[in-house]
């Protein structure tokens, strides 16, 4: 691991595992930027983080991650705050409305759910990218970009709707599509990984849940600062490009889930 202070960028970072992650890396003494699309839940964000680290560095800015226009004052805020950026988290997404099919899903939720998720994830990587290829080149991977995509098997395993999982499938796609263009590039400075936090315990989670499926979670899924404080150190000490950090094989997570079963039904 580092150790070294790093400058570190969280989308979605007011709340849930972003605001936990934004905890984690400010308790070792990294520099942090945090951005979400409510203004309030922000500052809210901003004044407890800074209230838990009065030492530390923390800031924030308003930003729609669907709206490139957002994306790139997000990139110029961090650059001006941190002055180099050493780790960006492309956390900030949406699950949509509660499981329905495709077909029985207004329009604009479809719209909002792939714009969030897959071009914001798109827009971010774009805007990173430019701004890490600004800073001191280096023959390996120094600064990092993270996605959080779901596998093939993390997608079937969703209860939520169709755009939510393929447009986070679409995500892991980019992070191997993305990799491949830098190495082509000879853009040696920069890798991009995937980050799979597994079950978190938070209310997108919970969104739209059965009450058997919201006590099913409240046993198998973690607390966003258990993941963060997991996750980490590996993202801190991340080398190389196109590598997969999770919090725990996805196996442990289905064998979890057929062990809480019993309880949770009664059977």
């Amino acid at each position: 691991m580092t150790d070294r202070s790093l400058g570190v960028v969280i989308t979605g970072g007011s709340a849930g595992l972003g605001y936990a992650l934004a905890s984690a890396f400010l308790a070792a003494r990294d520099r942090v930027v945090i951005c979400g699309r409510n203004h309030e839940r922000l500052k809210g964000a901003l004044h407890s983080l800074s209230e838990a680290f009065p030492e530390g560095e923390v800031y924030g800015i308003r930003c729609d991650v669907g709206k490139a226009k957002d994306v790139e004052k997000l990139a110029g805020f961090a650059a001006d705050r941190l002055g180099r950026v050493d780790r960006w988290i492309n956390n900030a997404g949406t699950a949509g409305q509660l499981k329905r099919p495709l077909w029985m899903l207004r329009p604009d939720d479809i719209l909002e759910t792939c714009t969030t998720n897959l071009s914001g994830s798109l827009l971010l990587c774009a805007e990173a990218v430019r701004l890490m290829d600004t800073q001191p080149p280096s023959p390996e991977a120094i600064y990092h970009i993270f996605n959080m995509g779901f596998s093939f098997s993390g997608a079937a395993f969703s209860r939520s709707a169709v755009p939510h999982k393929a447009s986070k499938r679409g995500v892991a796609e980019l992070t191997h599509f993305l990799s491949r263009e830098l190495r082509a590039a000879g853009k040696t400075s920069i890798g991009v990984h995937e980050l799979s936090p597994g079950l978190v315990l938070t209310g997108l989670l919970l969104k739209d849940a059965s009450p058997e499926a919201i006590r099913l979670f409240r046993v198998i899924a973690e607390r966003p600062e258990h993941v963060a404080t997991r996750l980490v150190p590996k993202i801190r000490s991340i080398t190389g490009s196109n590598r997969h950090i999770r919090y725990q094989p996805f196996v442990v997570t289905l064998l979890r889930v057929i062990k809480a079963i019993p309880g949770i039904t009664g059977k």
